[in-house]
């Protein structure tokens, strides 16, 4: 895979080493900036310069231990407000190097560290404070992260040894048009419907709240805790409502952008036209900071949701993966007919798939704008498939119900909040085409096989039916960076696995990429994954989260941010970079590839 990675990086005219010869400065570096200078770069930012420390430090030996403070840190660890209310809490952590303590069991704290988490923060309220931040990372050659809620699976929001500019409290409101009119009077994007502007780091839970009380739609997150305008929209962002109106990426009509020479510009249809394309599905992270975007909403409508749970009667794991393979054969047809959703399934799952059920399989999907009898009528050939089963070596029940409102079904059916992730797992994920799931029932079963593992593996399967419908239409949109593999796409299918013991911790990872993944993959050789939700050691990433768009988002990195400044894993520009791993970690200094 290096020489492809190459030899798209020279085709795109990408490559800083001329630009950074040298490693970015960490401390105990002779570059590393002085007391002073940090302390003149606090006072630039109004005092609001934080020296990092972990979220569980209270429950450590030293200046900071404290009983009380770390029994409440403890009760709240998996809860991802939580964390995201501090500036090196994560949601999805790739290291534990100061895990939460229940010091009231007798557990003797080990070490604790920043790890992989910057070591200070700017905690912007301003704009021009986020340019400082820009200015100052640049001048003293210090790596720059840039974080809202640090809801990421692929460590883009960690950075050893980085100045972290934290934009969570940059909130300019959100605002409601009832008939949107560009800021430059753009007319280019042919919208003439309502629109919301989200100026700011808010989270997907703020936007419902202003969206739901207009009876409107608007395409974001199932979890209301994940940030609306970062690394979600920009790396697509599926939706309970993508079926129908496309992903997150293709309802943006604007935005404002912070470049790396700290300007301040407006992309959209009619100017700054290749950066509105590239933040629009391209991947977040890379070609500048975003402080606002302008999104598409929607008149709301009537929904049909169904739940359907599938549990063992005996212990023939054979028939409830046949089944699945049954139900899968049959997505596209109920997604053509309107259905969307999210569901799960698993022979031996780590956590309960419901009714404290850990083998079995479970959805939740509905349909907008039909009745009842309607959407029993498209459902029903997938419970004729599943008829053998019922009441033989399977147990299926099925629940229906109807909403009045788009904001009725979500808040009942899908806005659930995620518990924090743990550092010890991994996952992939791979987008499934009509082909791949209803052409070849053998193959398809196969697949199936390999991804269920063996019960004691724990792995557990996450099915994402958001594509189809608009998502294959939106392909037309000239504007579009999205991977174009979602133009083919009717659903994305997520694999996970976790270890206790981090002895086996590579051969899950393995497991996880060579095995799983490359099942998928063979399914579903011509198509990719989603980079939001995908295998952090693919080697395969750059393909397979952004297609043949690559090339063009590497030039258009290349002229926004010639430095590469903006860095992340994975991220478009990435290769040129990598980190320098300090002994018995996975993280370290930022240096320079020379690609």
């Amino acid at each position: 895979m290096v020489p492809r990675v190459f030899s798209l990086l020279a085709f795109a005219g990408i490559g800083y080493a001329s630009a950074q010869a040298s490693c970015k400065c960490t401390p105990g570096d002779s570059c590393w900036p002085s007391v002073d200078t940090w302390t003149a770069l606090n006072k630039t930012v109004s005092g609001k310069l934080i020296h990092n420390l972990p979220v569980a430090i209270s429950c450590y030996p030293g200046t900071y231990q404290d009983t009380e403070e770390c029994a409440h840190v403890y009760s709240q660890w998996s809860n991802s407000t939580f964390q995201e209310l501090s500036p090196v809490g994560y949601v999805y952590p790739t290291a534990d190097p100061c895990p939460a303590v229940d010091l009231s069991s007798g557990t003797e704290p080990g070490t604790c560290t920043l790890g992989p988490a910057p070591i200070y923060t700017i905690n912007a309220t301003e704009p021009a404070e986020l340019a400082a931040g820009i200015a100052f990372a640049k001048k003293n050659n210090v790596r720059l992260v840039i974080r809202n809620t640090g809801h990421d699976m692929l460590g883009k929001s960690e950075g050893y040894g980085a100045l972290q500019i934290w934009i969570k409290y940059i909130q300019k409101g959100i605002t409601f048009h009832e008939t949107y009119a560009a800021s430059d009077k753009c007319t280019h994007s042919g919208w003439k419907g309502s629109a919301i502007t989200i100026a700011g780091g808010y989270v997907w839970g703020d936007v419902y709240n202003v969206a739901f009380k207009r009876n409107v739609i608007i395409v974001g997150g199932g979890d209301p805790t994940v940030g609306c305008i970062g690394g979600y929209t920009s790396g697509g962002g599926h939706s309970p409502a993508s079926r129908d109106y496309g992903l997150a990426a293709d309802q943006v009509l604007e935005a404002q952008v912070v470049l790396a020479n700290g300007s301040i510009v407006t992309a959209n249809a009619c100017q700054n036209s290749d950066l509105y394309f590239a933040i629009r599905g391209g991947g977040g992270g890379s070609y500048g900071v975003v402080i606002s975007m302008t999104f598409k909403v929607y008149p709301s409508k009537t929904v049909v949701g169904q739940a359907l749970t599938i549990s063992l009667i005996d212990k023939d794991t054979d028939s409830l993966l046949e089944a699945i393979t049954d139900i899968y054969e049959q997505y596209p047809s109920i997604m053509d007919g309107g259905f969307s959703g999210y569901g799960s399934w698993s022979i031996n799952s780590p956590m309960q798939l419901f009714s404290n059920k850990t083998v079995g399989y479970t959805h939740a999907i509905a349909i907008m704008g039909k009745s009842l009898a309607n959407a029993q009528k498209i459902f029903d050939p997938v419970l004729k498939k599943l008829q053998k089963y019922n009441g033989t070596s399977l147990d299926v029940s099925v629940s229906w119900y109807e909403f009045p409102t788009y904001a009725a079904y979500y808040q009942a059916m899908s806005g659930v909040k995620q518990n924090v992730g743990s550092s010890h797992s991994a996952l992939t994920s791979r987008m499934m085409g009509k082909a791949a799931l209803a052409s070849n029932h053998t193959r398809l079963r196969n697949m199936i096989g390999v991804t269920a593992g063996e019960p004691n593996e724990y792995a557990i399967t996450n099915m994402e039916l958001i594509a189809g419908g608009k998502v294959l239409t939106d392909g037309a949109d000239k504007h579009s960076g999205l991977n174009p593999a979602w133009r083919s796409t009717y659903m994305v299918n997520v694999v996970a696995r976790g270890w206790a013991d981090d002895s086996t911790s590579q051969s899950v990872k393995d497991d996880i990429t060579y095995n799983k993944g490359a099942a998928m993959t063979q399914l579903t050789p011509t198509l990719g994954s989603y980079m939001n939700e995908a295998d952090r050691n693919d080697p395969l990433w750059l393909t397979n989260f952004y297609g043949t768009n690559y090339p063009r988002l590497a030039a258009i990195k290349k002229k926004y941010d010639p430095t590469g400044l903006f860095y992340c894993p994975t991220c478009v520009g990435s290769p040129s970079w990598y980190q320098r791993a300090l002994s018995g970690t996975k993280y370290g200094p930022l240096c320079p590839t020379g690609v």
